[in-house]
């Protein structure tokens, strides 16, 4: 896909060159001494590298977020949108600098698009504490972020602040929240993958049982439901942030492991019939079991299928390794959580994990109940 004979680049290129080339000597020229952060994190497939020429129908292209203290966000935000718009260039490397907005209510999007008159840009100006609370519900001036609050946070949020690229940060304060959410602390982390193997115990017998009532539909869309939960176990087991749906193959695909996980849960979605989806799916548990044994973070556990019980299916018992880890968690805060883990894990829901509010009210009352 080419605009105005533009070659495709990856986005996080194209927002360097925007800042490069047009967005620092413009503010350097008129609001000289200015201390700001210049990035590009957020939403965006860009910031999570996963754009293709197919991004570049919306909400793609020379893009920018600046991040400033509150007080000059509140002296400086309408100049530099303006300053921005007068004097941006209409083009970075062939792209417009200008996005036209839908005028479709039910497709509000912007569009890059060739202009005469000033530029409707997508540099954005926030005051960065703001942005990051807005994003996470988290105040930047804290300390560590607390236990109900690194459980409130979703994977997609956090992947996205920390993903991206930083091009200027003279206030150091963005590039410090990036440092701090880089990845969970050890104790956090070792409750989510208790609570990860949780969650496939739960389910690892319902593909036997489906198809033992000839419910075979059943039986694959518990399989495929098990393939995610695979794949994020996987991408927690690698410390890499899972993403939402749309890049969480993608986002899996470039882990070191998945090469020797994913062709069993290609098998297993592929399956046509139980005993197949079964065999697949427990190659894919005693791969995963492997690498969680390969972490050191517990005592090995038998990574081998078993009888579920005394029926007839082939499962891992996963939760044995549930146990084993929750074993080892010592943080008075987590030890006695019930194992039902972060949000992401106990909601997909894409307007609730926007809600940052509604989030932490859920997680704050699922803490306070006894396991």
């Amino acid at each position: 896909m080419t605009i105005s004979g533009a070659a495709f680049m990856p986005g996080i290129e194209l927002s360097r060159a925007l800042f490069e080339g047009a967005v620092r000597p413009i503010l350097e020229d008129v609001f000289p001494g200015l201390r700001y952060a210049a990035a590009r994190v957020g939403s965006g497939s860009e910031v999570l590298g996963f754009d293709t020429p197919r991004s570049a129908d919306h909400e793609w292209g020379p893009r920018l977020e600046l991040f400033l203290t509150a007080e000059d966000h509140a002296r400086y935000d309408a100049g530099i949108h303006r300053v921005l718009a007068e004097r941006l260039p209409k083009q970075v490397h062939g792209w417009p600098t200008h996005f036209q907005e839908s005028q479709d209510p039910l497709d509000p999007v912007g569009r890059m698009h060739l202009t005469d008159g000033p530029i409707n840009h997508r540099v954005d100006v926030y005051a960065m504490d703001e942005w990051v609370a807005g994003q996470l519900g988290l105040r930047p001036a804290d300390a560590e972020p607390s236990v109900s609050q690194w459980l409130a946070m979703p994977q997609q949020r956090l992947a996205e602040i920390t993903g991206g690229r930083v091009f200027h940060d003279d206030l150091g304060a963005f590039t410090a929240v990036r440092r701090m959410l880089a990845w969970y602390p050890e104790q956090v982390w070792r409750y989510l993958l208790a609570c990860q193997w949780q969650r496939i115990s739960q389910e690892e017998a319902f593909v036997g049982r489906c198809a033992e009532v000839g419910d075979d539909i059943g039986s694959a869309v518990v399989a495929g439901r098990l393939v995610r939960d695979l794949m994020r176990l996987c991408l927690l087991l690698g410390r890499r942030y899972a993403p939402y749906g749309k890049w969480l193959g993608s986002a899996f695909g470039r882990l070191p492991a998945a090469g020797l996980v994913a062709p069993s849960l290609r098998g297993a979605l592929a399956a046509t019939d139980y005993p197949t989806r079964e065999r697949h799916l427990c190659d894919a548990y005693e791969a995963a079991a492997s690498l969680q044994n390969a972490s050191g973070l517990t005592t090995p556990v038998d990574p081998k299928r078993r009888r579920y019980h005394s029926r007839p299916f082939l499962v891992l018992h996963a939760e044995r390794f549930a146990h084993a880890l929750a074993r080892i968690i010592t943080d008075p805060a987590l030890r006695d959580l019930p194992l039902v883990g972060s949000v992401d894990q106990w909601a997909d829901s894409t307007d609730l994990l926007h809600r940052s509010r509604a989030i932490h009210a859920a997680t704050h009352a699922i803490s306070d109940e006894n396991p």
